[in-house]
């Protein structure tokens, strides 16, 4: 089974990695772009065969490694 999970910074955090990505946009003429939030994918091959354990499973890593709860929000996606 597979597990992806996506970190992002909670909303009203500074992201100065996303900021310097809009600016570059705007260098290069993508005047469109008003606003970029930049994130991490994580891909997790899991010997867990029962959907509902992989996710509380998945969930704990996140809590405990994967994400930094105080600043960033997480979403478990089992595949």
């Amino acid at each position: 089974m597979k597990a992806r999970v996506t970190v992002m910074l909670k909303n009203g955090v500074l992201d100065p990695q996303g900021a310097a990505v809009q600016h570059a946009l705007g260098t290069l003429g993508f005047t469109g772009v008003t606003g970029v939030r930049q994130g991490k994918v994580i891909e997790l091959d899991l010997s867990e065969t029962d959907a509902a354990k992989a996710e509380v499973a998945v969930k704990a890593m996140c809590e405990k490694l994967l994400a930094n709860t105080v600043i960033e929000s997480y979403r478990v996606e089992i595949l």
